[in-house]
């Protein structure tokens, strides 16, 4: 009986098909091992012998009553009632794919989502055989040479100095059409295999951008290279309009989840596949996803010709979309072919974790309140010096309605608001009132400056989920008690 090989992505991967029982309904049931899944069966109706003690929480199950193909076989058998942990003799019944597997808690053992599959199978008591559910399968494939296949271990732990939850935003739009697609699958596949996908590696997930974005699988998922090859692989190309932005919206709000899969404390990326240009806004995006804690890399692939530049909203998008324009968060490649030199640098980045800053925490989701000393020893230029500082600090971070928000108070003896964390929504606004604040004048009283603006300033949003921060610019000695206030100031912001 021999084996029949295909190649999975082009990658180097082989996958051993099981020939399905042979010969009539007496027949023998084959016995295979507790991750043999339903894709390693090509029959319409096979009678396999699943082993007993196979660790319940390593069986991976998508679905109920009837599981996708990439399911275990004796995982979904006892995730059904069909047989006990002791193993047992089951039917497999090959079904067509289906959209949205459902997950479900049976039998100590819970089934996943899935969105979509290929193939699909259902199982039922099998019949009953004298041979032992010992845990070793028979050997029912040999490669052609006759000689038994050696399999080695995959490492299920994964690349431990890589931790990261990744989601691949996919280009799926007609303007790379359907064989670029496929290129693009098999470069996705590719990083994927070189980052170590594992339990305490790397996750990743799939998100395909087009008319109407769609999430292919989330992270929780899959925890094997083997099993992501397979899901990139079964992909189909959707078309319609290369709507990134709509898709990084998306991606950012409903893929990166606890429900989801993802994890707390390993870094969040999305890395963007760009064949040409975006049809929608993809710097609005960028923005809301550093809002989320997404770190966002863009990989652009063959850049739109001159003809092509009228179509372009914004030539700039790649630096506008990453979270900082210094080259880390984006990379070119010129096309599709020859990519396999482009999959090692790639990598490298995303298992960069010192490099991962656009988190909630950084740049973007914090309330900044400037306390700015005006009186009469700082002198009219130096108050202008006060004013460019605090300026270049407010034109670091990122604000917006749901991002970082700026507030500035005046202060000599007496407390005067230039505006606060409400007042203004953009940078290019707090950045014009910053420059116009006009100079006071007077004594020093800055204990009485911060409990003003902690009563006056964070007092109204003290529901923010932001972090607040006082910052206050001065030149000198207060003629009030400062110690105080300032332990009062921390008291408020725990």
């Amino acid at each position: 009986m021999s084996a029949a090989w295909i190649p999975a992505l082009g990658l180097g991967v082989c996958l051993l098909l099981l020939p399905g029982p042979a010969g009539s309904e007496g027949a023998a049931p084959i016995a295979i091992t507790c991750f043999t899944r339903g894709l390693d069966i090509r029959k319409e109706k096979a009678d396999v012998l699943c082993p007993g003690g196979c660790p319940l929480e390593e069986f991976s199950v998508y679905g109920n009553i009837v599981y996708a193909s990439v399911s275990s076989i004796c995982g979904a058998a006892v995730h059904r009632g069909v047989i006990s942990n002791s193993g047992g003799p089951v039917r497999v019944y090959s079904l067509p794919g289906r959209e949205n597997y459902s997950s479900v808690d049976a039998n100590g053992i819970q089934s996943q989502m899935l969105s979509r599959w290929s193939a699909s199978f259902t199982v039922t008591k099998g019949k009953s055989s004298t041979q032992e559910a010992t845990g070793q399968a028979v050997s029912t494939a040999h490669p052609p040479t006759g000689k038994r296949l050696k399999k080695t271990p995959e490492k299920k732990t994964g690349n431990k100095d890589c931790k990261a939850d990744i989601a691949f935003l996919i280009d799926g739009s007609f303007n790379i059409g359907q064989r670029r697609f496929n290129l693009q699958k098999n470069f996705v596949g590719k990083v994927a295999l070189m980052l170590g996908i594992g339990t305490e590696g790397p996750h990743v997930g799939l998100v395909q951008a087009s008319e109407h974005p769609k999430i292919e699988f989330y992270l929780k998922n899959f925890t094997s290279a083997k099993d992501v090859l397979f899901a990139i692989k079964e992909v189909g190309f959707r078309g319609g309009n290369s709507n990134t932005g709509k898709a990084l919206k998306h991606t950012a709000q409903k893929f990166f989840t606890v429900d989801a899969g993802v994890r707390k404390g390993i870094p969040k990326v999305v890395v963007v596949f760009i064949d040409g240009w975006p049809s929608d806004d993809i710097e609005e995006a960028g923005i809301v996803a550093r809002e989320f804690g997404v770190n966002v890399f863009i990989v652009s692939v063959a850049k739109p010709i001159p003809e092509e530049l009228g179509m372009v909203q914004d030539v700039t998008f790649v630096d506008k979309a990453v979270c900082r324009n210094n080259g880390f968060f984006s990379y070119h490649m010129p096309n599709w072919f020859g990519t396999t030199k482009y999959v090692k640098p790639l990598v490298q980045k995303l298992c960069t974790h010192e490099q991962m800053m656009c988190s909630k925490t950084c740049y973007n989701s914090v309330n900044i309140a400037f306390l700015i000393d005006g009186s009469s020893s700082v002198g009219d230029s130096n108050f202008r010096l006060m004013l460019e500082f605090v300026s270049n600090i407010a034109k670091t971070f990122e604000i917006s309605d749901i991002g970082a928000k700026i507030a500035a108070v005046q202060f000599t003896y007496d407390q005067r608001t230039e505006f606060s964390f409400t007042d203004y929504s953009t940078k290019e606004n707090v950045l014009a009132v910053i420059r116009n604040i006009r100079y006071m004048s007077g004594g020093t009283a800055t204990g009485d400056a911060i409990s003003f603006t902690v009563r006056n300033v964070f007092g109204p949003i003290r529901e923010s989920p932001n972090k607040n921060f006082l910052v206050i610019v001065t030149d000198g000695q207060s003629y009030d008690d400062v110690q105080g206030p300032a332990a009062a100031a921390h008291d408020a912001a725990k």
